[in-house]
């Protein structure tokens, strides 16, 4: 038997698989998906088993023997390692990148020095020394020792065991292990052969009370226990329990325990709501799909309050009444503990949870448990799209109109693509929920001019739950408010609100999609604006810890006194960031209570869940943050929300800049009277006039839709035609331009090429009903031009039709890298970009 293997080597060179012998001794073990130690070079190396095969095309002399497998049962299911190839050709990156990406960072590989026994035949002289039998003896009763634990034995014959090495008496090889190993503990069990505790407390001496208590608990509660768990309820030592353990009388044995993130929470059980009628429209739509078993995508287009978690809890349960499994991905961290709540209050201990904020351990047995299949629901962020599950009924996104759900290192993947793609193979539905869908998922839904069924099918909910009303919107013109004389970052009617708000003991949410104290430190005496000497951008002002920080590469400096420029002492801080809001905040109302989260105040761990509960439990008056406030959150006292600045997103220089401020503006205007409480919005702007805040301001997301599809349909801009973005990176600008030159250059070369081929050459793509067409725009310098001292070139390619256009972008990129694999020139390709920043 032979195995096709992807080595853990990202480079071109490697990327294809290698042929293998799988040894008799592991031939029920490895399958497609197994983790394996290959031989590579003069290493060991992790690999993936891509395919099983009867024999090999390779000279058989020549195909080395797989060393080891690394798991009894295989990480990834022969369907995830079909979805890694489709990852490599759809984000052209390399197959063991994408394959890397599905696994949880505690199995990447850790490489370890190891040594086993070589000749022992040579230098018989050394063996006649003691010292040097007790290593060897050692060794050989191991079989294979990692070099730190041999050390750690040895630590005094260093020597000695370099003596044995260049004998060849013992030899040095490389170890394949995971990260992470399964926690254990040790667990306190009654004795094995049945003797009785009762016994034992009267044998033991009248002053041996610490252990008579152990035993009289353990007669008690006759079930296995952990020893910190016992300690703690008899309030006793390790030593009395390890010496009743001596005596015989109990078993102490190490035990797998899993890190269970929400270890000593109870969720309280829930059952299903009422549904209204448009709820009950939608869930029979989904219901039909999943019962079916039909692949099908839903567009769910509901505003904010309708009652969407609910469908989706609803049709997971249809999902599980069934025998299958569903996933549910949510766009941010912060969304977490509400949706982990509501799911495991449904669902209970049928739901994993996977997101970057738990430890690398928490993260592995939650991943664990999906591998073991122990639980039927995953909720996380776009990483759970690659849950190893093996029955999927329903996937569902919610918002999925986030940019989050694209990821930005390689594989450049894009959750909701990835979702459709694995519901193929499923058969599956995928239900994709928002209040503000994204233009190319509601252009899907529309059907094209040839008659086509649409690739998605669109189900709304325009009415909130109970009939309750959408929150009153209004736009505060802050020129205006200027030309009066209020020079304050809060206009006079969000003034007014905060204040009724805090008469009435009612919560208020702000946004400010900035965070930070200011957004530039400028010298008014010459100009001079403090900057990052690492990547062109300027400093940001923390106030609190008194720094300039740069939110790229991380650069921070003590805040300036003086200019270093001219020396003048006339330094202001300009621009707002939540920072300033929140001081202002408590200089305008004394005693307020402010819980500020963005970035610099959720970098602990549970800090998300912490302030969020704070806030649900009225410990504060105002939530203020960024973006992360926005969206899914959900409390019956929020009465206010306001706008601080709707135009920071807007005036970006991205052609998607009026599609995320109608998107930030409704979402968070539907955090406002979602309960009996009416809600009330505060925009404030200095573009009053924008067809993207006058449609927020009516929650009116068709008339936006169609008013950008317009714009966008006459520069040829998505969702009608696709893009790539290709950006280059070197510490030196006119290498830079030379490569990023040569590269467009060859790229339009075999472009022009491909339009006079036939199309059947290009068997591996998809045929196109629509004719192939593509421009290459630049290259030209990025908007940032430098960051962490490199400086940056990028070229942008539009094109429409089937995915031939990655196909020529991969083999430029090929071409390119070949060229230029001396220079330490950087490429990064990112097929259908969120910025292009």
């Amino acid at each position: 038997m032979y195995a096709k293997v992807i080595v853990d080597v990202p480079a071109k060179q490697t990327n294809r698989a290698f042929d293998y012998e799988i040894p008799a001794a592991l031939r029920k073990w490895v399958e497609v998906g197994s983790r394996v130690g290959v031989p590579f070079g003069p290493r060991v190396l992790q690999g993936f088993v891509v395919e099983l095969l009867e024999e090999t095309q390779m000279d058989t002399k020549r195909v080395k023997p797989i060393q080891s497998v690394l798991d009894l049962v295989p990480p990834l299911t022969e369907e995830l390692v079909g979805l890694g190839r489709w990852l490599s050709r759809m984000y052209l990156c390399h197959e063991v990148t994408a394959l890397q990406a599905m696994l949880p960072a505690a199995l990447k590989a850790k490489y370890e020095r190891a040594i086993s026994l070589g000749d022992e035949s040579g230098e018989q002289s050394l063996l006649d020394l003691p010292d040097l039998q007790e290593i060897v003896a050692f060794v050989r009763a191991k079989g294979t020792v990692p070099m730190e634990t041999l050390m750690e034995r040895f630590e005094n014959d260093g020597s000695l065991i370099k003596q044995l090495l260049s004998s060849g008496i013992l030899m040095e090889a490389q170890m394949v292990k995971d990260r992470m190993t399964a926690k254990k503990a040790l667990t306190v069990f009654p004795p094995a052969d049945g003797r009785s505790l009762e016994e034992a407390v009267g044998m033991l001496p009248a002053r041996a009370n610490k252990q008579q208590d152990v035993l009289r608990y353990l007669i008690e509660h006759p079930h296995a226990i952990r020893l910190t768990e016992l300690m703690e309820a008899v309030q006793v030592g390790a030593g009395t329990v390890k010496s009743l353990a001596d005596r015989g009388w109990i078993e102490l044995r190490e035990v797998e325990v899993m890190r269970d993130p929400y270890a000593g929470r109870s969720f309280a059980r829930t059952k299903p709501l009422p549904l209204t009628e448009e709820q009950s429209s939608v869930f029979g739509e989904i219901r039909s799909a999943v019962a079916e078993r039909r692949h099908e995508v839903f567009l769910l287009h509901g505003v904010t309050g309708s009652g969407k978690t609910e469908v989706y809890l609803q049709s997971i349960q249809e999902c599980l009444d069934q025998g299958r499994e569903a996933i549910v991905l949510v766009p941010e961290i912060s969304l977490t503990p509400q949706m982990v709540e509501r799911f495991k209050g449904r669902f209970g201990d049928l739901v994993a949870v996977l997101h970057s904020r738990l430890s690398n351990g928490e993260r592995y047995d939650e991943w664990r448990k999906i591998t073991r299949k122990q639980v039927k629901v995953v909720i996380g962020a776009r990483s759970a799209i690659f849950a190893p599950f093996t029955q999927i009924g329903l996937i569902i996104i919610d918002e999925e109109h986030e940019s989050s759900y694209k990821q930005e290192e390689s594989p450049k993947y894009h959750a909701r693509d990835v979702s459709v793609e694995r519901a193929k193979q499923h058969n599956a539905a995928v239900v994709l929920g928002s209040a503000t869908p994204s233009l190319e998922s509601i252009q899907k839904t529309m059907r094209t001019g040839n008659g086509e069924k649409p690739p998605y099918r669109l189900l709304t909910m325009k009415e909130r739950v109970a009939g309750r009303p959408l929150p009153t919107v209004s736009i505060v013109d802050m020129r205006e408010e200027l030309k009066n004389g209020n020079r304050s970052m809060f206009s006079k009617s969000l003034y007014k609100a905060i204040e009724e708000r805090l008469q009435k003991k009612e919560q208020t949410v702000l946004l400010l999609n900035r965070r930070g104290y200011a957004t530039f430190v400028m010298c008014r005496t010459c100009g001079f604006v403090s900057t990052c000497p690492h990547c062109d951008i300027s400093l940001t002002y923390h106030q609190s810890s008194r720094m300039l920080r740069c939110h790229y590469c991380g650069y921070a400096e003590r805040e300036v006194k003086q200019c270093p420029n001219c020396s003048s002492e006339h330094i202001r801080h300009f621009g707002t960031g939540t920072q300033r809001v929140e001081e202002e905040l408590g200089k305008l109302f004394p005693g307020i209570r402010v819980i500020r989260m963005d970035v610099d105040t959720t970098t602990e761990k549970g800090s998300h869940e912490k302030w969020l509960t704070m806030f649900r439990d009225k410990q504060a008056d105002v939530l203020l943050g960024t973006q992360m406030v926005a969206k899914g959150l959900d409390f019956p006292d929020v009465t206010l929300v306001g706008v601080i600045a709707a135009d920071t997103v807007l005036n970006l220089p991205d052609f998607r800049s009026a599609e995320r401020t109608f998107q930030l503006l409704t979402q968070v205007a539907g955090r406002a009277g979602r309960h009996e409480k009416l809600g009330e919005v505060f925009v404030q702007t200095y573009t009053p006039e924008h067809y993207s805040v006058q449609c927020a301001s009516r929650h009116d997301y068709m008339a936006f839709a169609r008013h950008e599809l317009d714009i966008r349909a006459n520069l040829d801009y998505p969702p009608y035609h696709r893009l790539i973005l290709i950006t280059f990176s070197h510490e030196e600008v006119p290498l830079l331009v030379r490569s990023a030159e040569a590269f467009v250059t060859r790229l339009k070369e075999l472009a022009q090429e491909q339009m006079n081929r036939p199309v059947d050459l290009f068997s591996n793509m998809e045929p196109s009903s629509e004719s192939f067409s593509m421009d290459v725009l630049g290259p030209v310098a990025s908007p940032i031009s430098r960051i962490k001292d490199r400086y940056r070139f990028q070229c942008v390619v539009k094109y429409r039709g089937e995915a031939q256009a990655s196909e020529l972008v991969g083999r430029t990129a090929q071409w390119f890298e070949e060229r230029s694999a001396k220079e330490k020139l950087q490429i990064s390709v990112d097929v259908d970009p969120q910025f292009l920043m």
